[in-house]
């Protein structure tokens, strides 16, 4: 049986007098630099900036673990998350290991697929 991707969400403090530098930095990414990411495992990864430099992530991997591993070792991450790490607020760490993690509390596809098979059980 296969197994559903684990979702990732985290967030981030963008300090408020940096977020159009932080926004142009990201316009475009460093292609080397995506290619990381994309070798990592990490894919479906988006950022979403809130109001007042709150930003979130998500992304979607096999093995988060893996993927933090092969980046954290990977020297164009260290030198893209050493150039990005002046903009966020009370971070410890590079902002790839030291973001806040979020708890999911529903996905959709999951409920679904789930009254889906006990609607079929009760039949």
């Amino acid at each position: 049986m296969a197994t559903s991707p684990a979702r990732v969400c985290f967030q981030l403090q963008i300090a408020p007098d940096l977020i159009d530098e932080y926004v142009a930095r990201h316009s475009p990414v460093w292609p080397e630099m995506l290619a990381e990411i994309a070798a990592s495992g990490r894919r479906n990864y988006s950022l979403f900036l809130g109001d007042g430099g709150m930003l979130i992530g998500y992304y979607e991997t096999d093995d988060d673990a893996a993927a933090q591993a092969y980046l954290a070792s990977s020297p164009i991450a260290a030198k893209w998350e050493a150039e990005m790490g002046r903009f966020f607020v009370g971070l410890g760490g590079r902002p790839d290991q030291a973001s806040t993690p979020l708890s999911e509390v529903f996905n959709l596809a999951e409920q679904l697929t789930e009254s889906t098979s006990t609607e079929s059980s009760e039949s």
